[in-house]
C-alpha cells in the first residue's frame, strides 16, 4: 500500500467520522431533552398519584367505607415516606420534606381512627389532604 493510498483511506475515514458525528450530536441532544421531559412527567405523575390516593381515602371515609379509607391512607403514608427517604432524589425539596414531617407524625392516630370506624377520621383526612395538596402543588412548581 502506497503512502497516497493510505492517506486517502485516512481522509475517507475522517470524513465518515465527521458525517457520523454531525448526525449523532443532534440526535443525542434531542434524546437528552426528551429524557428530561419524561422525568418531569414521571415526577408530576407520582405527585398526582399520591394526591389521588389520599383524596380517595378521604372520599371513602366520608362514605363510611373506613377499611378502604384505611388502606388508602396507609398506602399514601407509605408512598410519601418512601419518597422523602430518597433524600436529594425526592420529589420534595428540603423545606417541603420538613413541612411534610408533621403530617406524617399523625399517621398512627389516623390509621387507628379509621380502623375503629371513627367519624372523626373524615375531618382528619380532609385536613391532611388539604395540607398535602399545598405541598404537592409547590413541589410541582420546583
Amino acid at each position: 500500500m502506497s503512502t497516497g493510498t493510505s492517506r486517502r483511506w485516512i481522509l475517507w475515514a475522517s470524513i465518515l467520522l465527521v458525517v457520523f458525528l454531525v448526525g449523532l450530536v443532534p440526535m443525542w441532544t434531542t434524546a437528552r431533552a426528551r429524557t428530561r421531559e419524561r422525568d418531569a412527567a414521571q415526577s408530576a405523575l407520582r405527585l398526582s398519584q399520591m394526591q389521588i390516593t389520599l383524596a380517595n381515602a378521604a372520599i371513602d371515609a366520608r362514605r363510611g367505607e373506613y377499611e378502604r379509607a384505611r388502606q388508602g391512607a396507609s398506602t399514601f403514608f407509605t408512598d410519601v415516606r418512601a419518597d422523602v427517604d430518597r433524600g436529594a432524589q425526592s420529589l420534595f425539596n428540603r423545606a417541603q420534606q420538613e413541612a411534610l414531617l408533621p403530617l406524617m407524625a399523625g399517621r398512627d392516630d389516623l390509621i387507628t381512627l379509621l380502623a375503629r370506624s371513627d367519624p372523626a377520621s373524615v375531618d382528619r383526612l380532609m385536613e391532611l389532604y388539604l395540607a398535602y395538596r399545598q405541598q404537592s402543588d409547590s413541589a410541582a412548581g420546583h
